[in-house]
């Protein structure tokens, strides 16, 4: 197993992974078969907490090159991953697992504000507990807050869900001689500046000891295989 000890995860899904094979939204059904997939490797007995972008109804740093103000943009993105939250907390509950999303923004006709005891207390009930609104603040990625929300909870990794099957030297969808790293340290990936996760995430997983696993999360059963150390993917990590 080449995550030996891990009782704790932070999933981490790009919202475009919502979309299924739409161009914008969320697909109900791919959803929840994306619920089944999480439900599977929570009943191994892992405690899961989730982070989900936004990207794939609003992404502020985009809405801010089209003109909009960058802080309003990025509260929009943020309203963004609090609706893919709860699209998610309705699969997995759907799918027999108890689920609780918790807004950095507070807003409670919808969901809970972020407390970090209290998603501590739920993980250790066996929920799966959803974090939304990233950090709470403009001018950071949804990388950020999970890598924040990682730290946190003392996460014993940090799964990175994405539509390429792990870390490469170079983009794969561009370059056919593109190479699969199997591992690579964090050091690397900020001095190559591989996009994994923007920097700021990397430094913090760096400076907590957070294992960054990046693989495909459209491959089924692949979340299950990942966290016993089968299937393709990339581990990045300490020298």
């Amino acid at each position: 197993m080449l995550l030996p000890d891990t009782k704790r995860i932070l999933l981490k899904l790009s919202g475009e992974v919502l979309m299924g094979e739409q161009e914008f939204g969320i697909d109900a059904e791919f959803v929840a078969g994306l619920a089944e997939e999480v439900k599977a490797a929570h009943d191994t007995g892992l405690e899961i907490c989730l982070v989900i972008g936004g990207g794939n109804i609003f992404r502020g740093i985009s809405g801010a090159a089209k003109g909009l103000d960058r802080t309003t943009a990025d509260y929009m993105g943020m309203m963004a991953t609090v609706m893919n939250a709860l699209a998610m907390q309705n699969a997995l509950e759907n799918a027999g697992v108890e689920t609780r999303v918790q807004s950095a923004i507070p807003m409670p006709a919808v969901c809970e504000p972020y407390i970090r005891r209290r998603a501590e207390r739920h993980l250790e009930k066996g929920r799966i507990v959803i974090f939304a609104a990233g950090t709470g603040n403009p001018f950071f990625t949804t990388d950020t807050g999970a890598a924040l929300r990682a730290a946190e909870m003392n996460c014993d990794a940090l799964l990175k869900g994405t539509s390429v099957d792990g870390v490469y030297d170079k983009d794969p969808k561009k370059a056919d001689d593109a190479v699969r790293f199997e591992t690579i340290s964090y050091s690397q990936v900020l001095s190559a500046n591989l996009k994994v996760m923007d920097a700021a995430a990397v430094a913090l997983c760096r400076e907590n000891d957070i294992p960054i696993v990046v693989f495909s999360i459209r491959e089924k059963g692949n979340v299950k295989r990942v966290l016993a150390g089968e299937g393709v993917q990339t581990i990045v990590r300490k020298d």
